[in-house]
């Protein structure tokens, strides 16, 4: 039997989708988080992990003169833990070459892709005046939300939704989808 898969982990916010992932591999999931990193102090997503005794990491672009330098430095961090992939879990940085080349890199996204990619997925389907939303988990490319497709998961709009009440409905089927995709990453590696 194959060993689990190695995830480490990048947050920006309060870590949901990383303790519906945490949760999954304490109850046998055929993965495991080995590390979890952040862009900025002081993320819920890095206080779930440190309970959870898993080890964390910083990396701020702030601290780094260019982005090139903060993505190689974030590459290392990464490396340091021998990830099989790495999740992107709320991370609201864009990646670059050096961790895209180091590393399978999977994202989660709260629209339907390749309907409102980027940073207001909710706000711009919301405004835009669908019917119907959802959640992607796609493979991350040198795009904004422009790689593979791996699984979506469709939310209805409902009358009277706000951007916040639409977006905790998909966050419940963004955290389901990801720790299914995650379990079948780990039964079927054929996408290595």
């Amino acid at each position: 039997m194959s060993h689990p898969l190695r995830l480490v982990v990048l947050v920006s916010g309060s870590g949901t989708n990383l303790q519906a992932v945490l949760d999954a591999a304490s109850s046998g999931a055929p993965f495991e988080v080995v590390a979890v990193g952040a862009d900025r102090d002081g993320t819920g997503g890095v206080d779930r992990a440190a309970a959870a005794g898993v080890p964390t990491f910083v990396c701020k672009v702030a601290d780094f003169d260019s982005r090139a330098d903060w993505d190689l430095a974030l590459a290392r961090l990464v490396g340091d833990h021998t990830p099989d992939v790495v999740v992107s879990a709320g991370f609201m940085k864009v990646l670059g070459a050096a961790v895209l080349e180091a590393v399978p890199v999977l994202n989660t996204h709260p629209a339907l892709l390749p309907s409102f990619p980027g940073t207001h997925g909710v706000r711009d389907a919301l405004r835009h005046g669908v019917r119907v939303t959802g959640c992607t988990c796609h493979w991350v490319d040198a795009g904004v939300d422009t790689g593979p497709i791996v699984d979506q998961r469709a939310v209805r709009v409902e009358p009277g939704d706000t951007v916040e009440t639409l977006h905790e409905r998909i966050k419940v089927q963004e955290r389901t989808m990801l720790v299914e995709v995650l379990s079948a990453l780990a039964t079927d590696r054929s996408w290595r």
